[in-house]
This record gives C-alpha cells, sequence and structure tokens, in this order.
C-alpha cells in the first residue's frame, strides 16, 4: 500500500498516526518530493471513482493562488489531469493506493471499512 502525503499537512499526520496505531504496513511517499505523473492521476482517478474535483486540494494556497474555482469548469478532463501533475500541492491528500482501491483524503471510516475490514464500498 502507497501512502502519499506532505508531512507537513495535518490531515496526513491523523492518517498517518490511525495508519499506525491499526499496524497497518504503509509505503511512505513525499508528494512534494515525487508528485504523481499525469498517467498515475488518470490511474487513481478511475480507481477512485469520484468527481476529478475531490482530486484537487482547494484548501490549498496555489489552488486559490491559481483561481482555479473558476478556471476548472472550462478545463478538459486531460488539462485537469496534466495540471494536477505539476505540483503535488494542487492534490487532495493524503492518497490511499491499493491495487483496486484509491482514497483520497483522510476519512476514518473509510479506512475502516476498506483497510481494516477489507470492503470495496467504503468511498
Amino acid at each position: 500500500m502507497k501512502f502519499i502525503e506532505y508531512p507537513k499537512c495535518g490531515t496526513c499526520k491523523k492518517a498517518k498516526d490511525w495508519l499506525i496505531k491499526h499496524n497497518i504496513s504503509f509505503e511512505d511517499i513525499d508528494i512534494k518530493i515525487n508528485n504523481p505523473t499525469k498517467d498515475d492521476i488518470m490511474k487513481y482517478h478511475k480507481l477512485a471513482n469520484i468527481d476529478i474535483r475531490k482530486m484537487f486540494n482547494t484548501s490549498g494556497l496555489l489552488y486559490k493562488e491559481l483561481n482555479l474555482k473558476d478556471k476548472l469548469n472550462e478545463m478538459s478532463l486531460d488539462e485537469k489531469y496534466q495540471l494536477l501533475s505539476t505540483n503535488g500541492m494542487l492534490v487532495k491528500r493524503p492518497i490511499i493506493v491499493l491495487d483496486n482501491i484509491v482514497l483520497f483524503g483522510f476519512n476514518e471510516q473509510s479506512y475502516e471499512n476498506i483497510l481494516l475490514k477489507g470492503e470495496n464500498n467504503g468511498k
């Protein structure tokens, strides 16, 4: 399992603490150093089965500086994939990557359902 995070992010710290508390092993990846590629972003979007907007870190400074709230409506899906692959600070995190499931953000109930109970429907 991959755990893609920004180490200074409070939500990422909570998620990591939860994983450690539940003895779940993971490969820790710093998104600022190793940003997902466009192909990764496309794969994660398909596996997460969520609206592409939910993959953006809408509370981040870069998102606001680029005025993406208004610009995303006019961008194609491919342009959104490309944009997300340019800077990890634009991507909602943490990201949990399993073989057939990707989770964005930290939702304790989803983590419990998927990572502890093995359910595929806790999104």
